[in-house]
């Protein structure tokens, strides 16, 4: 298992990470994306995990869960 850290500076960039990244990766994006109409819609759906940047314990915690379950299956 690995960790890809991409941080994006425009909309455009997204496509060549999704084009770059592994089948198997699964993307991390801040919580507010979900809120964002068509494109949060297309996110959740897409199995994106989202974190509250804003709740430091929740975000921990959800990265935590996200880190057993991938040890758990072995992905």
């Amino acid at each position: 298992p690995y960790v890809i850290v991409c941080n994006h500076q425009a909309s455009l960039d997204l496509m060549g990470m999704v084009e770059v990244i592994p089948d198997r990766c699964v993307p991390i994006a801040k919580k507010e994306l979900l809120y964002m109409g068509t494109v949060g819609w297309a996110c959740w759906l897409s199995g994106i995990i989202f974190i509250d940047r804003h709740k430091r314990e929740d975000a921990i915690d959800v990265i935590s869960q996200t880190a057993r379950t991938i040890r758990h299956e072995n992905v």
